[in-house]
């Protein structure tokens, strides 16, 4: 298949963006009252406005095309089917099949694997359930109260932002306690805060060798037998999810306390596994089955809505009609809702660490833009920081807003001025301002021509900056796991758009080579510096601190 700026698709829209370029949003507007209705769509409880974009109908046709040209929608059927699309490691993606409620099998090399999903998740229930009722004990006989949760990367980022997102429907009784930074800083001041007889251990590492996460679980084994723990006491107090049962029970944790990891979930998309021991025992793992049900709903939506429809079509459409188009290098994640704080940070790895990619898998190198830099924050802290950027610079930065309709708490009017900020900065990206309407506000206010003249360009929006704003009821964890596997997907679509594998990660695979390698190096000064002059240099600076 041709790369994607050499197929017909994407000529036709290199065309198309020449015609629109210069085209602006407030006029858009102007012309037809219908915009909304036309750059709208709903699925699952999230409903998507898009017309704020530099789009017509026409531009809308043309990415289809390209999408249906990509045969996104054939890859995103292989995808469910259990079709190794993870070509660079000969592997299957079926994050999908961890919140598949179907009934129907997903199978793997002729075998169905949902008999041991199914199995995983039923030993998740009846070990949260013995937590929380207190049927599960430590050593001393005393129930949980605090789970220290050790990972990095997803198994540390997802079950973080997950429990932080849904703060609301945590269970009494039980604190969760998140560790993935090998700073000692870290891992010191959690320790410090809890009791070891009632701290339960939940170790995430598929290979129970990922150095930071092995480090601080070793620490913790460290502080548990310093407080008064034996090491037999270990099998009480430590679990982990990881597939390699061996290094596991050479730690100390019993080999029931081992939840499987399987090689078809990347570290990004594993939430949904046993990674997300951590958000059941926060939640209660009927609250934990409500966001793989969410997330079950929008994989039906994306498997079944034609692309005009398809939330995560419209979304990845959209993001690489400004990458690759107009040249937009980021793209900013705006949740107006304090729960979601978080919620960027999570998209910024799902997203840069998928689609970060420079070659086909069949080995061509890119000569267009892929995956932008994701970043951002909640409202409206940002409207007093980084959104002076998004109006005026010269950079196109779109924008995704998120607003829940009914706020988790309804304190006097908050919810409405949070929601009336939300809707104003898109009006505002959307509108701007121009020269005329800045001269007539000041000439209102009794300002000189002259002062007028200097005050103009400071003054002036262009305007004309794209978003779209994602609205749903409430922020619940059924809405949650629609939100997160619609991201997902986007970034899935676009991936497939591209021509790249989006379920790799070597750039990250060799910065963990190299960190042992200097690890090494640090610990024992009769190893030979061997590398290039800058990291001697800083190896003999730490050697000799």
């Amino acid at each position: 298949m041709a790369l994607f700026n050499k197929s017909k698709s994407y000529q036709a829209l290199q065309t198309h963006y020449s015609e629109v370029e210069s085209l602006h949003m407030r006029d858009l507007f102007a012309q037809d009252p219908e915009r909304f209705n036309k750059f709208s769509a709903k699925a699952c409880d999230i409903e998507l406005d898009y017309s704020k974009n530099r789009i017509t109908e026409q531009t809308m046709v043309k990415l289809f095309d390209l999408a249906r040209e990509a045969q996104v929608e054939a890859k995103r059927d292989g995808m469910f089917a259990g079709d190794r699309i993870n070509t660079s490691e000969d592997r299957a993606v079926l994050h999908t099949a961890l919140r598949n409620l179907s009934g129907e099998p997903v199978m793997v090399e002729g075998q169905d694997v949902m008999p041991e999903v199914k199995a995983t998740l039923a030993k998740i229930k009846s070990f949260v359930n013995e937590i929380h009722d207190g049927t599960r004990k430590g050593y001393t006989g005393k129930a949980f109260t605090d789970v220290l949760a050790i990972g990095i990367g997803g198994s540390f980022l997802g079950p973080k932002v997950m429990t932080e997102a849904l703060k609301p429907y945590r269970q009494a009784g039980i604190k969760v306690h998140f560790v993935a930074n090998v700073d000692g800083a870290h891992i010191h001041d959690v320790l410090a805060t809890l009791p070891a007889e009632s701290t339960l251990v939940v170790m995430s590492s598929k290979s129970f060798g990922t150095q930071e996460t092995l480090k601080n679980t070793e620490t913790a084994r460290e502080w548990f037998l310093q407080s008064g723990g034996k090491f037999d006491d270990i099998a009480k107090h430590f679990v982990c999810v990881s597939s390699n049962i061996a290094k596991a029970t050479e730690f100390g944790i019993a080999e029931d306390n081992i939840f499987p990891m399987w090689d078809w979930v990347g570290g990004r998309y594993s939430l949904w596994s046993a990674i997300g021991l951590p958000i059941a025992l926060s939640l209660g793992f009927d609250n934990f089955e409500e966001l793989l049900s969410g997330a079950y709903e929008m994989d039906v939506h994306f498997k079944t809505a034609p692309l005009e429809e398809n939330l995560p079509a419209i979304l990845g459409l959209l993001g690489v009609w400004y990458i690759n188009f107009f040249g937009a290098q980021s793209h900013v994640l705006l949740p107006y809702d304090h729960y979601l704080r978080a919620f960027p940070a999570y998209v910024q790895q799902l997203d840069m660490e998928s689609n970060g990619k420079s070659a086909t898998p069949s080995g061509e190198y890119l000569d267009y833009e892929t995956g932008p830099v994701i970043w951002g924050g909640e409202g409206t802290n940002g409207q007093h920081a980084f959104h002076q950027l998004i109006h005026q610079g010269k950079v196109l930065i779109p924008a995704d807003f998120m607003l829940p309709l009914h706020s988790q708490h309804e304190v006097s009017n908050h919810h409405a001025m949070l929601a009336s900020n939300c809707f104003g900065q898109t009006q505002a990206l959307m509108q701007g301002k121009t020269e005329d309407e800045v001269r007539a506000e000041l000439l209102a206010k009794g300002v000189s021509e002259e002062a007028i003249a200097k005050e103009i360009p400071q003054r002036v929006f262009e305007g004309n900056k794209p978003s779209n704003t994602l609205l749903f009821s409430k922020l619940t964890p059924k809405t949650l796991g629609n939100l997160i596997a619609l991201y997902e997907h986007k970034v899935f679509v676009q991936g497939i758009v591209w021509g790249i594998n989006s379920f790799d990660q070597w750039g990250v695979e060799l910065g963990k080579v190299l960190g042992n390698d200097v690890l090494a190096k640090l610990e024992d000064s009769s190893i030979a510096l061997d590398g290039d002059s800058s990291t001697n240099a800083l190896i003999e600076k730490f050697r000799n601190r």
